[in-house]
């Protein structure tokens, strides 16, 4: 999913003056930024361990196999979902799509890869990857959980920011 990111744009105001790395501001991103991906994740697990009854594989029920795979599949795509998402929170310090537009092939690259990770639970290869298809509720739960994830993730970069600048 990651694969547009060098044909990417950058925004105009961040080229006004040459830029040094620094790690440790680097290192202090990664410390208040990284955490949010584990809230929806565990978020995630929670869901599909009791709102879809995925706890109930380890009781060694006879649909344990299945509630096994439902899970395993949930967090996949849960997981692909965010992981490309975060790109476009943390490319900028504006609001994405917004106030800074992507170039094309990040957008594309970005797209095909969510195309296909949502379309893999439904496909023939489904059973070989041991993907089994998601309930239609499970769209509205993550629709929901990827919203409040770029709502705070895009917060707490901008407080980061704010707190720690950029150079």
């Amino acid at each position: 999913s990651q694969v547009g990111i060098p044909a990417d744009s950058v925004d105009p105001e961040y080229l006004t003056t040459p830029r040094k790395w620094d790690i440790d501001n680097i290192r202090r991103f990664m410390i208040w930024i990284g955490p949010m991906s584990s809230i929806f994740d565990y978020a995630t697990f929670f869901l599909m361990l009791y709102f879809f009854g995925c706890a109930a594989f380890a009781a060694g029920t006879p649909d344990g196999a299945h509630l096994e795979k439902l899970f395993h599949t949930g967090w996949f795509v849960e997981s692909l979902l965010t992981q490309t998402f975060i790109v476009y929170i943390i490319r900028t310090k504006k609001i994405p799509f917004l106030q800074s537009v992507p170039a094309l092939p990040m957008v594309f690259a970005t797209v095909m890869v969510i195309t296909v990770g949502i379309f893999l639970p439904y496909s023939h290869f489904a059973d070989k990857l041991g993907f089994v298809p998601l309930p239609a509720v499970y769209w509205l739960w993550i629709t929901g959980f990827m919203a409040v994830y770029a709502v705070m993730t895009h917060k707490v970069k901008v407080w980061f920011y704010r707190k720690f600048g950029d150079d």
